[in-house]
């Protein structure tokens, strides 16, 4: 085995946000806060054009206008003035923001933690949000505003301001205490009292930016939770997607692939829903680029054999089944289709290749699949 084989990966995990996108991750608690306050949280997400599958798969996608838009009207039809800020008070920002939340933990200090999370979030949360950390000598503030237009966001805010709060105490420490809390948005005065009840903090509606502020200080203490072998590869790793820009149809979607994949669980449908489209716009857009699904699904079968065959110690039958292959024989058929010979030789060949210090994959194959993703190293 190759010694860069444990730290490389052929491309992205999961397809990235785009545009007005985010992540369906925003909606956990949803359908139970929405059942609590006699609501049907079906009939809401479809009624804002939400397929309600997506969320049960945090990590697909959806239009931000259209998730602004349903806690607004949940707020007004439900009643509850408050129900963005209800929501984020059951959500963890581990599982809204992910792994941007993993890495922040395994920060050494907290200055290094909000940096990551001002880095990172629009590269696997949402692009929408643009954040910026502001010091004083007293004071330090996380800034954040929307660079879409996204309407009336007060919900949207609240829940926003609630979860930039849980991710800062998540890792300041129980000692962390926020100074102020401030929106841009309006509520009505008789609300305040339980905003501020809710968040721990004064709260000021009507501000010329949204912001968290705190004491300075707090920036230069360490985490608790640090870990930085943890860190070095989450950030590594997330430092390469950022690099790659892959936010091409053909791209996210072999992006999709590479982590659904493995899990046995990818098909155009699926992979429409992930990204936050239809089948049929999905398949127009790959024809745009003379392809269709199962073009690059085949293209990422062919690079993830080869590289387990070549790497790897995974028997026959469980590559198969990896690679969502009935059985062997059905691998071997395809694999021959490929390569132009089945894959026990294939791996005969790079052994013997390798035992003379020649390894290489063969080309011998009548199938030439098109280039493969650029290589991400830790």
């Amino acid at each position: 085995m190759s010694d860069d084989y444990f730290f490389r990966l052929e491309g992205p995990l999961d397809s990235t946000p785009v545009e007005r996108q985010m992540r369906t991750a925003n909606l956990n608690g949803f359908a139970g806060l929405v059942r609590t306050l006699g609501g049907d949280p079906r009939e809401i997400l479809e009624r804002h054009g939400i397929d309600a599958r997506l969320i049960h798969d945090p990590d697909a996608f959806i239009d931000s206008k259209a998730l602004v838009d349903m806690l607004e009207f949940c707020s007004r039809s439900l009643r509850e003035p408050l129900f963005g800020l209800r929501l984020a008070q059951l959500q963890d920002p581990i599982g809204v923001y992910g792994s941007v939340a993993a890495l922040c933990k395994a920060a050494a200090t907290m200055r290094e933690a909000v940096t990551c999370f001002i880095d990172y979030i629009p590269v696997v949360h949402s692009p929408v949000p643009v954040l910026e950390l502001v010091e004083g000598r007293e004071a330090a503030e996380i800034r954040w505003r929307v660079q879409a237009d996204l309407g009336h966001n007060t919900q949207a805010s609240l829940q926003a301001a609630m979860l930039n709060l849980k991710l800062l105490r998540l890792v300041g420490g129980p000692g962390f205490q926020p100074s102020r809390v401030q929106l841009t948005v309006d509520v009505p005065a008789d609300v305040v009292p339980e905003i501020e009840s809710r968040l721990g903090c004064p709260f000021r509606a009507g501000a010329s930016v949204n912001a968290v502020s705190f004491p300075a200080a707090f920036l230069n203490q360490p985490v608790s939770s640090a870990n930085r072998l943890l860190f070095r590869l989450l950030g590594g790793y997330l430092d390469r997607v950022r690099a790659t820009s892959r936010r091409t149809i053909v791209e996210r979607v072999e992006d999709y692939l590479r982590g659904a994949l493995p899990r046995g669980s990818c098909s155009v449908e699926q992979c429409a829903r992930k990204l936050g489209t239809s089948v049929r716009t999905l398949q127009a857009s790959l024809s745009e680029h003379g392809l269709r699904f199962s073009d690059i699904l085949e293209k990422m079968r062919i690079d993830l054999a080869k590289d387990h065959l070549e790497h790897g110690q995974m028997s026959l039958d469980a590559l198969a089944d990896l690679l969502g292959y009935s059985d062997q024989s059905s691998f071997g058929r395809a694999f021959k289709r490929w390569t132009g010979m089945p894959p026990q030789r294939f791996r005969r060949e790079l052994a013997s290749g390798a035992a003379r210090g020649q390894a290489k994959i063969p080309q011998t194959g009548r199938h030439t699949p098109p280039p493969a993703a650029a290589r991400l190293g830790a």
